[in-house]
């Protein structure tokens, strides 16, 4: 199954570009203000440590934009000149390029970014998750197996499966099933090559781009009766059945839809 993206998906990747440029060249001009107002002489390492704050507090407080965006903005520039500062060898570039592509695998062109599930949300699946019947359980998007392995540890009654596209948090996921003994299974796999008709409960953490196209796979292949349950991300157009929002770090909302024979009609 391909991963269409729509206009209105393609819209939606966009928009993020358009605020990281306002929010770099807004910084930028706020701080050379700033550097011609101060009454001190600053350095070029101070500007660009004032640079990265304010464009951190415009990411968080005014744009609303995701917590990593802000840590971005806030290491970039001082990051940026601290690499030059160093005279680093052009093979420690080339070293951290290919970490980058190990730990965010296709990114560019899923359009999916790593994300963590909280410890809240481990602890609600937990409870949503049956207690004393065995059941099947996909992660698209497993990371580095995190909440697979916590859920694994709590509810031993689970099989527990996690697809993940990029090499080095599968390869992560693995060596912990390995060292610790979880009862969890990793595969380095396209989610849209997976079936799910076999899982009792899919479980995604994405972003808004894959979603539609996700539900469509959801529609199809999963049975009546069994649970898909998105992170934070809703599908456009379709009411989940459950909606349970958490106080954690990002905000969280689980949104559950029971899958039923007329889903995909």
């Amino acid at each position: 199954m391909q991963n269409p993206i729509d206009a209105n998906q393609y819209h939606l990747l966009q928009v993020p570009i358009g605020r990281i440029l306002a929010i770099l060249f807004t910084s930028i001009l706020i701080t050379g203000l700033l550097g011609m107002l101060l009454p001190w002489d600053i350095t070029l390492l101070h500007a660009s440590l004032l640079q990265g704050v304010i464009a951190a507090t415009i990411s968080f407080h005014i744009l609303r934009t995701a917590i990593w965006w802000t840590v971005i903005h806030l290491f970039f520039l001082p990051g940026l000149l601290i690499a030059l500062t160093l005279e680093l060898s052009a093979y420690w570039y080339l070293i951290g390029f290919l970490v980058l592509i190990l730990i965010f695998g296709k990114t560019s062109h899923t359009q999916v970014p790593l994300f963590l599930s909280s410890k809240e949300v481990i602890h609600t699946l937990a409870e949503l998750l049956p207690k004393h019947h065995p059941f099947t359980f996909i992660d698209l998007g497993s990371g580095c197996g995190g909440l697979m392995c916590k859920l694994a540890q709590t509810l031993p009654n689970g099989n527990y499966h996690g697809i993940e596209t990029a090499i080095l948090p599968c390869w992560i996921s693995k060596l912990r099933t390995l060292l610790f003994g979880y009862t969890c299974q990793f595969q380095w796999k396209s989610i849209w090559l997976h079936d799910l008709a076999r899982y009792d409960v899919v479980y995604a953490y994405l972003s808004p781009v894959p979603m539609s196209s996700l539900w469509q796979k959801a529609c199809q292949e999963m049975r009546p009766g069994t649970l898909f349950i998105s992170n934070t991300f809703t599908i456009p157009g379709v009411t989940p059945t459950r909606s349970i929002k958490l106080n954690d770090f990002s905000g969280s909302v689980l949104h559950i839809w029971q899958m039923t024979s007329s889903a995909s009609k």
